[in-house]
């Protein structure tokens, strides 16, 4: 590494404050202000998928074929991934809050853009920024939450706040029962009104954000200690003036870095996959899995039910909703066993368990038992198990890679699992449902339960102890001064 990249070396007890801070006002502000994205996702993706079918109809204003809204939603995926990678390295290299501004308002300019689309070129582009501008988010939010929620309750916090991507989703879908109705809003403004709904709630979103500080964590590494000393000084006088009580001396010893101002994405890449090799690939099987059985089911279950069980297109929101809840509520019923029971047994079950389950459904479906609720039972239990397992992929990235790659890791791992698992996973279902043949779905479901296993398989064999554990014990910053440490940590972790 270059000197010039170089500043001096500190020693910093930062981590260790945070982590011993009790629950507060401030936790609730970093919940509300950096997890309220994920409300927004759901409510975009599920208002945009029930409203597809009115931008197909003469008179909505923009009238799309059936084939420009599969090309919409092709561009939408595609933004996300690359927003990902791009806003992911400028997280790394720029700071949380920086990003986490900037891509919540791309977001919020390109949804009420969306709201005046008047041809599909212009839809298009609109939903490609839409996309670019969550796909880094998540990069920016995840990384920034985990180094500002205290260790001991990490899992549970990570997972409902990536678990209430479904409360959105339910939410959406209950929406679009209304906004879809002619004798409420006209033709070609209800679907203009959907869009205006995501801008109005990522606004107030945005409002709570401007409160929530820095990282603490990168600023100390990026040569600004002074101003993370002044930022954990104010959180702990905010919690002690809240609770009237003093908190106890940090634990352990005060970790050494070595400070740079930046850090080469080539090194940053080398991590991943030199040093972390069987972290990459259970990162990679964990996200894969959960993208091709969620982006699968989420943008043909529709299809599936008025193809298969004579559901009327004007209902399934009713039933989509359904399914949303039992996955919002899977990881907000599972997400304390991630911090006591343990992040490997929890993630493995939740995948595998998720994995059983669809094979049932398969079989279920194929030999027409117990008609659609029946189906919608058994779908609504696979996925409460499957939305926690992928929630907490999210969590895995995000903890088990050094601090400056932790929004990269983030963004690299959502970006190529959406790529595989999120592209072909809707192709194949859609494809199969097509069809019309039960048992050309049944393999849909049994692919998906296959690719679910796998990533349990892999947790259980590579998944990290992460359960309670500081971030800097699980990987140590690259820029500690005692390397040795670091390979100690490593070898420890067993990867």
């Amino acid at each position: 590494m270059s000197k010039s990249f170089q500043t001096k070396v500190i020693e910093t007890h930062i981590p260790a404050r945070l982590d011993r801070l009790p629950w507060s006002r401030f936790h609730w502000r970093v919940v509300i202000g950096l997890g309220g994205v994920w409300v927004l996702d759901g409510l975009e993706v599920t208002m945009v998928g029930n409203v597809a079918s009115r931008l197909t109809e003469a008179g909505s204003g923009i009238e799309l074929t059936a084939s420009e809204i599969g090309i919409a939603a092709a561009i939408y995926v595609a933004g996300a991934c690359l927003g990902a990678l791009f806003f992911g390295q400028l997280t790394d290299r720029l700071g949380r809050k920086k990003l986490f501004i900037l891509t919540l308002t791309i977001y919020l300019a390109a949804t009420v853009a969306t709201a005046f689309a008047f041809a599909p070129w212009y839809f298009f582009i609109a939903r490609f920024f839409t996309g670019a501008g969550i796909g880094g988010e998540y990069a920016a939010i995840n990384s920034a939450i985990d180094e500002l929620i205290p260790a001991r309750v990490r899992g549970r916090v990570d997972l409902a706040i990536n678990g209430s991507y479904w409360l959105g989703a339910a939410v959406g879908a209950a929406g679009a029962l209304v906004l879809l109705d002619t004798s409420v809003f006209a033709l070609d403004i209800g679907w203009r009104v959907a869009f205006g709904i995501g801008a109005v709630f990522g606004l107030a979103v945005l409002l709570v954000r401007r409160n929530v500080p820095e990282s603490p964590r990168w600023l100390f590494i990026h040569g600004r200690e002074d101003e993370a000393e002044r930022i954990v000084d104010g959180i702990e006088k905010e919690v002690r003036d809240e609770t009237g009580e003093e908190l106890p001396e940090p634990d352990g010893e005060p970790l050494k870095i070595r400070q740079r101002k930046t850090i080469p994405f080539t090194e940053i890449a080398k991590v991943a996959f030199r040093r972390y090799p069987k972290r990459a690939l259970l990162g990679l099987a964990l996200f894969i899995g959960q993208a091709f059985l969620y982006n699968g089911v989420t943008f043909n279950l529709g299809t599936l039910l008025s193809g298969f069980y004579d559901v009327a297109s004007g209902t399934v929101p009713a039933f989509y909703a359904v399914w949303a809840a039992s996955n919002f509520i899977g990881p907000i019923v599972l997400s304390k066993y991630f911090d006591t029971v343990g992040r490997k047994v929890m993630i493995t079950v939740s995948y595998v368990g998720s994995a059983a389950v669809a094979v049932i459904l398969a079989l279920v479906f194929v030999n027409e038992t117990g008609g659609l609720w029946l189906f919608m039972a058994l779908l609504g239990v696979c996925f409460f198990l499957a939305s926690a397992g992928a929630s907490a992929a999210y969590l895995t990235v995000s903890e088990i890679f050094p601090m400056e790659t932790r929004a990269l890791a983030i963004a690299f791992f959502y970006a190529v699992g959406t790529a595989v698992g999120g592209i072909t996973g809707p192709l194949l279902f859609g494809q199969l449902i097509e069809s019309g043949v039960r048992t050309q779905v049944m393999l849909s479901f049994l692919i998906g339960a296959a690719v679910m296993a796998i990533g349990g398989i892999v947790e259980m064999m590579w998944g990290v102890k992460a359960e309670c554990q500081q971030l800097e014990n699980l990987a140590k910053p690259l820029t500690t001064v005692d390397p040795a440490g670091e390979d100690a940590t490593a070898q420890r972790s067993g990867q």
